[in-house]
């Protein structure tokens, strides 16, 4: 027996979630399948965030097609990843947050939940920083205007109190079909050279022989795979409450993970369309020092001849501020939750989180003026890359403990290829930090 959380009275924060709706167990696939879809959606908003606009669009300005394939790994890595979080979530009933508190001793458990609070941190700064430009582009708002104003974003988070997680999941998907369909049609009118693009799918080593191509490449991995997605998505499924039999468990298992690979293909797809549509507008037509997003606004009109590109890229970049705001406010509360056993309200999280996002906010801006945006865009991803080892290792660890797992514990493959994407993340780091204390 499937169950579903009710959505008529449960608060938005799945912790809080309380009730079930049955859903039989010879009901069909596709209505399971709708009833599972969600949480992967939540996931992928995370995918597609301010912080990649920022490596995408530098990435596509300054080598083309030629980081392309970059964007596809990194997008595979992340499926993987995601996949072994909601098996832990799914099977383990808990959240990978919870089971390092469980496993590990107080210091290390307070060592990772501080490493987990700091990608939270530097994933809202680049959520403030994203939604400030995108009024800045589209009102003609200052900078600092628009960071004040996403500090009241906090209100969308109150004014969903007391609703369904499932509408939630409806805000969410709404804004990815808008972000989706705004760059749909900007490709269209740019109309990229498809011959040059799947060439720029194929793995090109030579792109990393510098130490800018290297960074803006560490940039797209930490940018689309986020650390505190993995908290979230072990949690979140377990909105979606499933029998304890084994059969229910692997249905359970194959649908969610329809709905997480489905949604990150989609999320692929967005962050492809961007590096593309700065690969077509800028890369080709000369203009390879384009690093900042307001510089790719500005940039559209004349290239493309006419005023809708533009518009629609800052009415996408809001969007995609704004439904981040919802992930990362979620997860906030999963990590403390997890780590601290202390719960709190969503609406007092997201004060604390975006409290202290503004800070650097703030002062980045006014150190480095509006020039100063994509820097600090690239740097909030290049943390959130930094943060990844600590998160996938404890992930891989209790997903291949039959103790905890039972019979879904990791298979051999699996292990080796998780392991590979560990070493590789870990070694990419290691190498941006040398290069940057040498």
């Amino acid at each position: 027996m499937f169950t579903l959380p009710r959505t008529a009275t449960a608060p938005f924060c799945p912790s809080e979630v309380r009730g079930s709706v049955d859903i039989p167990i010879d009901a069909p696939f596709w209505q399971k399948m709708l009833r599972f879809a969600g949480p992967g959606l939540l996931i992928s908003v995370g995918y597609m965030d301010p912080g990649n606009w920022a490596t995408d669009i530098q990435a596509g300005a300054k080598y083309g097609y030629a980081l392309l394939w970059m964007v596809v790994i990194s997008s595979i890595a992340g499926m993987l990843l995601q996949t072994l979080s909601l098996r832990l979530g799914l099977v383990a009933q808990k959240d990978l947050a919870r089971a390092c508190r469980d496993h590990y001793s107080r210091p290390v458990s307070l060592m990772l939940w501080l490493m987990a609070e700091l990608a939270i941190i530097a994933c809202d700064v680049a959520e403030v920083l994203g939604s400030a430009l995108a009024l800045h582009l589209l009102f003609g708002l200052s900078l600092i205007s628009g960071i004040i104003i996403t500090a009241f974003d906090m209100l969308i988070v109150l004014g969903l109190k007391g609703h369904g997680f499932r509408q939630v999941e409806a805000i969410i998907l709404g804004l990815i079909v808008t972000i989706a369909a705004c760059f749909t049609v900007e490709l269209i009118l740019v109309g990229p050279d498809l011959v040059a693009m799947s060439k720029g799918l194929v793995p090109n080593l030579d792109t990393l022989r510098d130490q800018q191509g290297i960074f803006l490449a560490i940039g797209i991995l930490g940018a689309t795979v986020m650390p505190h997605n993995l908290y979230l998505h072990s949690s979140i499924v377990q909105t979606r409450h499933i029998a304890k039999d084994e059969s229910s468990k692997r249905d359970a298992l194959k649908l969610s993970t329809i709905d997480a690979i489905v949604s990150l293909s989609f999320a692929l797809l967005v962050n492809a369309a961007i590096l593309t549509l700065a690969a077509s507008a800028f890369h080709f037509s000369g203009h390879h020092e384009v690093t900042e997003i307001q510089d790719a606004y500005h940039l559209l009109d004349p290239i493309v001849g006419g005023t809708l590109a533009s518009v629609l890229f800052g009415i996408a970049l809001l969007a995609s501020g704004q439904s981040s705001t919802f992930t990362g406010t979620i997860a906030g509360q999963i990590v403390m939750e997890g780590f601290l056993n202390i719960k709190i309200p969503c609406w007092q999280r997201r004060l604390i989180t975006r409290s202290i996002a503004l800070v650097p906010a703030i002062f980045g801006i006014m150190w480095l003026g509006e020039a100063g945006v994509g820097k600090l865009l690239i740097a909030s991803q290049v943390v959130l890359s930094l943060q990844l080892p600590f998160a996938i290792w404890p992930l891989i660890k209790f997903t291949s403990d039959r103790k905890l797992m039972g019979i879904f514990a990791n298979g051999l493959k699996t292990k080796v290829i998780s392991l590979s994407v560990f070493v590789t993340i870990s070694m990419a780091n290691l190498w941006l930090l040398i290069s940057i204390f040498s």
